[in-house]
């Protein structure tokens, strides 16, 4: 196994962003599924990405911006600060007349998005022969999903345009302490981004500071995603870690990485909504109801598929079932553990695949808790969702009431 583990690593580090983008696809329905050793390999990949040669940067910038591009800049440093999935990041400083703004531009490797699909295809070939994937996972359906938000991920363009959507929505929210950078569109291209620079730390070091920050930024990082979902149905859907920076001084969160933004319509968050509610109730006909309503269900599940889905929707509902403030820190093991367990009797007995919104919804919702976990903060998620649920039911009975006075 150890060669043929190696040999997936090797394959993986080559087709970085497909490989990450299948690995979050598989390990969001659940983690624990998913052999070890190509856990680890995934891990690897994570942070071993090679810079492009100076020579093929220049090429990739001069066919996505005018010839003169390094004309709006006072400075551009050619060696990369970071590596993204499917390109990397560079600091540059914008010629303005109130003095030099500083951005950062991401570039995408050559040939990452022409190559999706073939990647994706080779990527399972080989997973399939370093290991089992159990046939509930239902692989096949998560690959085409992968394979058609990878190729949104790789349109520049279309990153462009969702950040600027959710840094309107942002704003017109009105909470001072969340921040999405401007979008520099005169160095953007298909294969180009250029974005202001905002100073932050990950969660992986704000997991060290005091308990009151910590609390502050879990609590901001689930009301984000609330909104994102049950308010604007538009969310921004990678949970990497990486794409929330934190600064403590000013108290702000920085969101960034839109590439993989996506509106859901209304009919299934609505419903969504509903079953989280049923969840946080432990109402087992609600859960029932909207999950064969989304399609998570048929009906025609076995008893002991019925039990475990109810049981993993009340687990994962815990957070949003508890009075007060939910403390990550003390439950993480039972939480995590118990929709683990049930994950494997589900994988056993599912008859149809969870529907498409589901892996992007999930995997963002999951990360949510993740990052809360990590954090190890105490936030009131139940009080933070039945305000945008009564809100919610406030504004259906008022459209009920217009409806039939004006009928």
């Amino acid at each position: 196994v150890g060669a043929r583990t190696e040999r997936l690593a090797v394959a993986l580090c080559r087709m970085r962003g497909a490989a990450l983008k299948i690995g979050q696809m598989l390990s969001i329905q659940d983690e624990n599924l998913i052999p070890p050793q190509i856990q680890q390999v995934l891990e690897r990949v994570r942070h071993g990405a090679d810079a492009m040669p100076r020579s093929q940067l220049e090429t990739v910038l001069l066919q996505n911006l005018a010839p003169n591009w390094q004309d709006q800049l006072q400075t551009f440093e050619w060696d990369p600060i970071a590596a993204a999935s499917i390109g990397q990041v560079h600091r540059g400083k914008l010629k303005t007349e109130a003095g030099g703004t500083d951005v950062v531009l991401k570039v995408q490797y050559p040939g990452v998005a022409d190559s999706i699909s073939s990647d994706v295809d080779n990527l399972m070939r080989l997973v399939r022969t370093t290991s089992m994937l159990p046939k509930g996972l239902y692989v096949e359906n998560a690959v085409e999903v992968a394979k058609k938000e990878l190729a949104l991920e790789c349109d520049y363009t279309y990153e462009a345009k969702a950040q600027l959507r959710y840094r309107d929505l942002v704003k017109a929210c009105g909470d001072a302490h969340l921040n999405v950078p401007d979008v520099h569109l005169p160095l953007c291209g298909k294969r180009v981004l250029c974005t202001h620079f905002v100073k932050g730390i990950h969660l992986d070091e704000a997991a060290t500071l005091s308990q009151e920050h910590r609390d502050f930024l879990g609590k901001l990082i689930l009301d984000v995603t609330l909104k994102e979902l049950f308010e604007w149905r538009f969310m921004q859907t990678d949970p990497n870690f990486s794409n929330f920076l934190y600064d403590p001084e000013e108290r702000v969160l920085h969101l960034i990485d839109f590439g993989a933004a996506k509106e859901y319509p209304k009919p299934f968050v609505d419903e969504y909504m509903k079953m989280v509610h049923a969840c946080a109730s432990r109402d087992r006909e609600g859960v029932l109801a909207s999950s064969k309503t989304l399609g998570f269900l048929t009906g025609d599940e076995s008893p002991v598929m019925m039990d475990a889905h109810c049981e993993a929707g009340f687990t994962v509902g815990l957070p949003f079932a508890a009075e007060g403030s939910y403390d990550f820190a003390a439950s993480k093991g039972s939480l995590t553990g118990r929709v683990s367990q049930l994950g494997g009797r589900m994988v056993k007995h599912r008859l149809t695949p969870p529907p498409e919104e589901a892996y992007s919804l999930h995997r963002k919702l999951s990360g949510a808790f993740l990052a809360c976990f990590k954090l190890k903060a105490k936030v009131p998620c139940r009080d933070m969702f039945l305000s945008i649920w009564n809100a919610k039911q406030q504004q259906q009975q008022q459209q009920q009431e217009e409806a039939d006075t004006a009928s």
